[in-house]
């Protein structure tokens, strides 16, 4: 059988204070209470045992310890990797990480943040790519706007499209640098599996990859979109070699997907690199296990995660602020001179 739970009633009349003035004292009310008033609550919190209500806490002062982490799939590497930059920050500031996960549904986003907002979370992370479904994002701009009224910060990973600090990737710098890099192996037949084509990061890395074939003179490139996951790629590669372009390079807008799109291959008897080449982007921690080596464009993910964190936690100003973080082109040994 547990221990009774000892009330702030019974710490008020312990302490011979009203119960208001224990709850301003225990729930940390801005309004002021006497040294001499708060030092004997405190000491006969600890004498009871009194443990404080975090609801409690957060009604009194307009937030709580919380820090909300809004992700489209944590299983995902990229997603995870940028997890473990805001729960670092956070947890060094004293507060506590609460994780959403949205299936990449819109909806569900605006859910989350809804029910963090009820709790009076002090900040929220939203790291996701944006959408083309301008109803969704006009429904997570108001409920942001709400959030923001009550006293909550708002940073997001993702485009800047919100109106709120936000850290931005170099997706379409990148897909262009990508692009000119496999060019100058000599590879002239490109394929992009290219992801949803509603989500601005497809988009943004597949018009950065065409543009930097165009700055080499390489016709554009066959593309094939598929989900964002490890079975989108291999689906979206098992369509590819069924269409028989004779690509001899493919670009998989993230690493999870050219993992699968690797498998199928694999499984087709088709060699990577001698028969075709392929590579990423993000640069993921799982692709050390991988063979051959991806060629991928390297993002600082966890300092993503860490700036995104720093950003939500520091009142700064009015103005949104955008941090812009570049990619960095790798090849290995999954890309080969053609």
């Amino acid at each position: 059988m547990s221990a009774r739970q000892v009330t702030l009633a019974e710490v008020a009349k312990q302490a011979g204070v009203s119960l208001a003035t224990a709850s301003r004292v225990l729930n940390g009310s801005t309004r002021q209470v006497s040294e001499e008033l708060s030092d004997r609550v405190l000491r006969t919190a600890e004498q009871l045992g009194y443990v404080p209500n975090a609801s409690a806490q957060a009604l009194a002062r307009n937030s709580s310890s919380l820090v909300g982490l809004v992700v489209h799939d944590i299983t995902d590497p990229y997603f995870s990797c940028i997890a473990a930059g805001v729960t670092r920050v956070a947890e060094e500031a004293g507060l506590v990480v609460v994780l959403g996960t949205t299936g990449r549904r819109p909806e569900r986003e605006v859910e989350l943040l809804s029910t963090l907002r009820a709790h009076r979370a002090r900040a929220v992370v939203l790291a996701g790519s944006r959408t083309t479904d301008r109803a969704s994002q006009a429904r997570l701009a108001a409920e942001i706007d709400a959030f923001t009224e009550q006293g909550g910060r708002v940073a997001c990973v993702s485009q800047a499209k919100l109106g709120t600090d936000t850290v931005v990737p170099g997706n379409r710098a990148g897909g262009r640098a990508l692009a000119r890099s496999l060019a100058e192996l000599g590879h002239k037949k490109f394929a992009v599996l290219g992801g949803p084509s509603e989500l601005v990061v497809a988009r943004d890395r597949l018009a950065g990859f065409k543009a930097g074939l165009a700055d080499a003179g390489v016709a554009p490139p066959v593309v094939i979109n598929g989900a964002f996951t490890r079975d989108g790629g291999y689906e979206a590669a098992l369509e590819l070699l069924a269409s028989k372009s004779r690509t001899t390079c493919v670009f998989a807008v993230t690493d999870v997907m050219a993992m699968g799109a690797m498998a199928a291959l694999r499984e087709r008897g088709v060699r990577v690199p001698e028969d075709m080449s392929i590579a990423g982007f993000d640069d993921i921690p799982t692709l050390r296990d991988t063979v051959p080596a991806l060629s991928t464009v390297r993002l600082p993910l966890e300092e993503m995660g860490e700036i995104a964190a720093g950003l939500v936690l520091d009142a700064g100003g009015d103005e949104a602020r955008t941090v812009r973080v570049a990619g960095e082109v790798v090849l290995r040994a999954s890309t080969a001179h053609n």
